[in-house]
């Protein structure tokens, strides 16, 4: 079958900006994935495509790329469904991250990032490891239930997928992105981890856990359904239950809380206050947007009561207080 592969191709020696190359190539139908079409298109067409791979089996993270508009695995990527899909086939590389050339980009960000978390755990002295009764010295086993509460962030092979599709890093180069938080949640959910508070304290600093704008493209891209956005939310809690709550992400929820256990619903005219209180600066700047609101009718009664089954309400916060 004759299929037609669209490539970007990039030489910063040669080329002043990136551009499409197409290559009209004879693949076998069912069962080649896109990374086979670039090795054939290598081999057989432009030995100067440059891109990069390793295991073929979606193990080691090398091939992500841009493929019909979405961060995939060129390994795990068949040919037949993109070209049921789309016609031909589109491949970029990750973006976020500087092209080096073809479809090879500088991953040193990416690991910068990942090493800024301190991806290696730091145990407990008196937890680390056993004195057995003969004196020696052995590892500590955890149950195998402990697995299950790192909810496969484990399974994260570094492909930079999640990173290419974040929307947070767009805007925020400095965020430390999904991959290496997803990471970070893997350290904190360990019960050997011994500099537990610490790692939140940093995690909640400037471009940390509360820059994600939950877009969920980090989950929709990932090969290894690590769902780097529900650790990042995952963190989040952690941190409100260690009392780190003084970014306005936490204030905010926090507040949000505390309304509706109260009132059994939101209170838009409390809620503003809530977030500010008591910095009177903050009060004050918001005071024109209250006032623009009133006139409008946008702001509940300041005094409105609780809904009825406030009761039941109240009992379900009491419940959650309880299974924490």
């Amino acid at each position: 079958m004759r299929a037609t592969f669209a490539i970007q191709k990039f030489n910063p020696e040669i080329d002043a900006r990136p551009h499409l190359e197409e290559y009209r190539l004879d693949v076998a139908w069912r069962g080649n994935t896109v990374l086979d079409a670039l090795f054939q298109i290598k081999h057989q067409l432009d030995g100067s495509l440059t891109f990069r791979a390793s295991c073929r089996s979606a193990i080691c993270g090398s091939c992500p790329m841009v493929i019909n508009g979405r961060e995939r695995l060129a390994c795990q990527t068949l040919i037949a469904d993109e070209i049921d899909r789309s016609g031909r086939i589109e491949v970029k590389p990750l973006r976020q991250l500087r092209v080096v050339k073809d479809l090879v980009v500088e991953m040193d960000p990416f690991w910068s990032k990942v090493n800024a978390i301190t991806p290696w755990l730091t145990p407990k002295r008196e937890a680390a490891f056993v004195r057995h009764a003969r004196g020696e010295i052995g590892e500590v086993m955890i149950p195998q239930n402990v697995h299950q509460t790192f909810y496969n962030v484990d399974a994260c092979i570094l492909c930079g997928a999640c990173v290419s599709a974040c929307n947070s890093l767009d805007v925020s180069p400095g965020f430390l992105g999904p991959a290496a938080l997803a990471k970070a949640y893997r350290f904190v959910a360990d019960p050997r981890e011994g500099e537990r508070r610490e790692r939140l304290e940093r995690l909640t600093r400037e471009d940390g856990i509360w820059d994600c704008v939950r877009c969920n493209f980090c989950v929709e891209v990932c090969p290894k359904d690590v769902q780097p956005m529900e650790a990042i939310i995952r963190l989040r809690r952690e941190a409100i239950r260690e009392g780190l709550t003084d970014h306005p992400g936490a204030t905010h929820i926090t507040a949000f809380m505390d309304i509706v256990r109260r009132e059994g619903r939101l209170n838009e005219a409390r809620m503003p206050l809530a977030m500010v209180w008591p910095n009177l600066f903050r009060m004050l700047k918001i005071l024109p947007l209250g006032l623009k609101m009133f006139v409008k009718g946008k702001v509940p009664s300041f005094f409105q009561r609780p809904i009825k089954g406030i009761r039941e309400i109240r009992r379900l916060f009491r419940l959650r207080e309880t299974f924490k």
